[in-house]
């Protein structure tokens, strides 16, 4: 076998991990696939090199690139008018198909990436890898620029913050889907008193509608407000909304008729009620509607 067959091969085998990293780290698809894309192209160039563990070293240049994407992405984020959500992992079907069990299982909560979200970039790198993925501090450290004391302190703070902002959620997906149906039901009937029933008090609706006018206020907090925001917006969407996994949690897409555009709804179920609903409307985060 030559080399370059055998860095192909090696590369296919860590394309799922590194595709994983890239979109717990970005929190888009289409951005884990450019990082992991420049990998493939880095490892072309650097075919003559001695590259003792190739796992190792193909993570290592994604974290770099993702790293260098996430501080590109937050110099920019002042012209972002809306709230910033991730890019969904969407299944329409009760039974995946393998290609769409891989995606969901590259997934993790879209509440949770919102958190990761306000992390600043080395805190992100440094929790992501650790605590998801296992990475020691010692990798960590050079691609943060920081010595292992210091790379773990970044995760330790990151640590504190994501357990502080983030929701016991249901874990029965059961559980999770009655609630969601209620919902749709309730909103199609335009039963507010219901609707109030099943959101908590102090639900949080996100908005990202793209770069450019807002559709939708970024962010609501309370039922009575999210209850309002419903009864003006639901209208377009509700009609066409059908049930769906978002992230491998209860959620909901609507596609809208003759190129009207979409959305993907969001949805967290804990306790028994609805806690977050993150509405994601920018046609570029939804390439499958």
């Amino acid at each position: 076998m030559d080399a370059q067959t055998w860095q192909t091969e090696q590369f296919e085998r860590h394309r799922a991990p590194l595709r994983a990293i890239g979109y717990r780290m970005l929190g888009s698809l289409t951005d884990a696939d450019d990082a992991v894309q420049e990998a493939w192209l880095r490892l072309n160039r650097s075919r003559d090199e001695s590259i003792d563990n190739i796992g190792a070293w193909l993570t290592t240049v994604v974290e770099r690139v993702c790293l260098d994407m996430l501080r590109a992405r937050r110099a920019r984020r002042e012209d972002y008018l809306g709230a910033w959500l991730p890019q969904p992992i969407v299944s329409l079907n009760e039974h995946p198909d393998p290609e769409q069990e891989a995606l969901l299982a590259d997934s993790v909560g879209l509440a949770l990436l919102v958190v990761l979200e306000t992390l600043t970039p080395s805190e992100r790198l440094a929790f992501v890898l650790h605590d998801t993925f296992g990475v020691p501090f010692e990798q960590i450290a050079p691609v943060a620029g920081r010595t292992p004391a210091a790379t773990r302190q970044l995760a330790s703070r990151a640590r504190r913050r994501v357990r502080g902002a983030t929701t016991m959620l249901e874990p029965d997906l059961a559980n999770q889907r009655v609630v969601v149906a209620a919902f749709l039901a309730a909103a199609r009937g335009a039963d507010f008193d219901a609707l109030l029933r099943l959101l908590d008090p102090d639900v949080v609706l996100r908005a990202d509608s793209g770069p450019g006018r807002p559709l939708a206020p970024p962010l609501l907090v309370g039922a009575q407000a999210v209850c309002r925001q419903i009864a003006r917006q639901g209208p377009r969407y509700i009609p066409h909304c059908q049930p769906a996994l978002v992230n491998g949690a209860a959620g909901l897409v609507a596609r809208l008729p003759a190129g009207r555009g979409g959305a993907v709804i969001g949805i967290t179920v804990a306790g028994g009620r609805i806690t977050e609903i993150d509405l994601i409307l920018d046609p570029d985060k939804l390439p499958a509607l």
